[in-house]
């Protein structure tokens, strides 16, 4: 009865993926806060760089909050 079921990879293999994919993401998510940055600068801010820089750090932090919400979910 077990052999229908696919195993699921585990080891260092696993949680290399899954630490690629956070990487990934963690990238995606600053670069879309800087996208959002310069469009609200241009929207908004007559060559100011307030709100770039605004939405960077807060791209960067929540991103470290995502790695950080992911890694507890790892199990070693």
């Amino acid at each position: 009865m077990d052999n229908n079921k696919q195993k699921k990879p585990k080891g260092p293999l696993k949680n290399v993926a899954v630490l690629s994919g956070i990487a990934i993401q963690m990238g995606v998510i600053i670069y879309l806060f800087v996208i959002l940055g310069k469009w609200l600068d241009g929207k908004y801010n007559d060559g100011d760089k307030g709100f770039i820089v605004i939405m960077t750090l807060l791209g960067v932090g929540l991103s470290i909050y995502t790695v950080v919400k992911q890694l507890n979910r790892i199990k070693y």
